[in-house]
C-alpha cells in the first residue's frame, strides 16, 4: 500500500528507488512466494518507469492509477506479464463523468490491458462524492463482452 507516484512522474528518482526500495520489495516477494502467497502490489500515481521492476521482481497483481499513465502503453508492454488488477479513474470520471463516459473509461482499460485474454480484475475505488449510477456503470462495463457482442 505504498504510493510511489505523481500525477506525473515517480516521487523519487526511478535509479533510487531501484538502490533503496527494489532490493526490499524483492525480499518481501520471496519471502511471501516461498510461503505459498500471491503479492497484490498499490501505488497511486504515475509509476510507469518502475513497472519492469515490479515485474522483475515478483509481483504478482498491480493496482494503480492508470489513467495518470499511458494506458495503452502499459498495456502493450506489459499485458500478460502482469496481472492489472482494477482501477478506474476516480480523480474525474467517477466523481464527474456520466455512466457512459465511465463505460467508455472501462472499455479503454479492458482493451488496453485485457485483450480477451483475462489478467484484468474488475474494481474500482467508490468515494462519497462518487454516484451511484456510475459505480454501477462500471461494473456493467467490465460484464460486457470485449468485441461488443452480446454473449
Amino acid at each position: 500500500m505504498d504510493d510511489w507516484g505523481s500525477q506525473r512522474t515517480l516521487l523519487i528518482a526511478p535509479a533510487m528507488w531501484r538502490e533503496l526500495f527494489k532490493p526490499l520489495y524483492a525480499e518481501y516477494c520471496r519471502i511471501m512466494h516461498k510461503a505459498g502467497k500471491f503479492i497484490f502490489f498499490h501505488s497511486d500515481g504515475n509509476i510507469s518507469s518502475i513497472y519492469p521492476d515490479l515485474i522483475e521482481i515478483g509481483i504478482d497483481a498491480i493496482n494503480s492509477q492508470l489513467f495518470c499513465m499511458n494506458i495503452e502503453e502499459i498495456g502493450a508492454k506489459y499485458s500478460g506479464k502482469i496481472t492489472f488488477w482494477g482501477e478506474i479513474d476516480r480523480q474525474y470520471l467517477l466523481p464527474f463523468g456520466t455512466p457512459e463516459e465511465v463505460k467508455k473509461g472501462v472499455r479503454r482499460v479492458r482493451s488496453a490491458l485485457d485483450k480477451g485474454r483475462g489478467g484484468v480484475i474488475a474494481q474500482c475505488e467508490w468515494g462519497l462524492k462518487d454516484p451511484a449510477a456510475n459505480i454501477a456503470a462500471v461494473f456493467e462495463a467490465w460484464n460486457e463482452p470485449l468485441d461488443g457482442s452480446s454473449t
